[in-house]
């Protein structure tokens, strides 16, 4: 079973979750059986994406959607994982070109040097007027050095905007999409002298970094294979370390007929009717769950046929 387990280190202000997906993560996998398969490379990047996705979203408990999207001028033209505030999550990606055998970030999707990585809060329940928050980092450090791992990219986005130090280890196959993620928390409290401040942060500098130098010896194939309880006691058995009850990821896609007929709206009857023309009907296909939805020259009509208080179809949908 998929499962997210939080924790804290016991009198330091660091935190911790591990998620490994497992379940939820092959209905993925098997949902786009039928669309055709992706390469081994770009799974392994969508699992990974899930993977960190799942684990942001439950460390800064959005009340809204978190999508996680990296897109470039590789084979892999876009990736998108996106996680509900229950933890809901699905993931696809769009491949444009042939990939590599063995390709990491850097060659699926950063090839010139201009792939970006998105991070979209959007909340469940707008204000008037309110737009998404997006937060866009290159795929390169500070050095202009390639990052190589969606784990690095994360990690500097999170310095960079939220200016917390984190560390995160990920890894995925056909099976599992797993998750390690530690992170400094800010400072609490106030009223105490600049000094003593200063050598407070030092001492917790070093003990986090402790941490995160323990963390990054866990290697992939020990993040796929250990149950949660052995892992966490392998890196940190000198810490006293306090988990929290867990929490279960499941896969759910959030397409239905209602959002199709909204999309079909806004692009206008005469694009529907062309395709009703051309092929008797509209299909219209989720990337992401692998249904389709099919709407014949009724549907359309019915669509497009103004209702008691509503507005003419030729308005769009707002």
């Amino acid at each position: 079973m998929s499962e997210l387990t939080p924790f804290l280190f016991d009198g330091l202000p660091v935190r911790g979750m591990l998620v490994r997906l497992t379940d939820a993560w092959q209905e993925v996998l098997q949902r786009r059986q039928e669309l055709g398969p992706f390469p081994p490379e770009v799974r392994v990047l969508l699992g990974e994406m899930t993977a960190a996705a799942v684990l942001m979203q439950a460390n800064i408990k959005f009340n809204g959607a978190l999508v996680i999207q990296v897109f470039g001028d590789g084979p892999v033209r876009l990736a998108v994982a996106e996680v509900q505030p229950d933890l809901a999550f699905r993931a696809t990606a769009k491949v444009v070109g042939e990939v590599p055998p063995g390709a990491r970030l850097e060659a699926l999707l950063n090839v010139h040097g201009q792939g970006r990585c998105a991070i979209t809060l959007d909340p469940q329940d707008k204000l008037p007027g309110q737009q998404p928050y997006q937060g866009v980092v290159p795929l390169h450090g500070d050095q202009r050095e390639p990052l190589q791992q969606v784990a690095q990219v994360l990690e500097h986005y999170m310095l960079q905007s939220e200016q917390l130090d984190t560390r995160l280890v990920l890894a995925a196959n056909d099976e599992i999409a797993a998750g390690l993620l530690i992170q400094r928390l800010p400072m609490q409290g106030s009223g105490n002298l600049a000094a003593r401040r200063n050598e407070d942060d030092i001492g917790l500098s070093e003990a986090y970094n402790r941490i995160a130098m323990l963390a990054a010896t866990l290697t992939r194939d020990e993040l796929l294979t250990l149950p949660g309880e052995q892992m966490l006691h392998r890196l940190f058995w000198q810490e006293q370390v306090t988990g929290f009850a867990p929490r279960v990821p499941r896969f759910a896609c959030r397409c239905s007929s209602e959002r199709v007929r909204g999309m079909l709206r806004t692009l206008g009857r005469e694009e529907s009717d062309s395709l009703i023309a051309e092929r008797g009907l509209v299909e219209v296909g989720c990337d992401f769950c692998g249904l389709h939805y099919r709407f014949d020259a009724v549907d359309v009509g019915e669509m497009f046929t103004p209702q008691p208080n509503q507005p003419p179809a030729s308005q769009g949908v707002q």
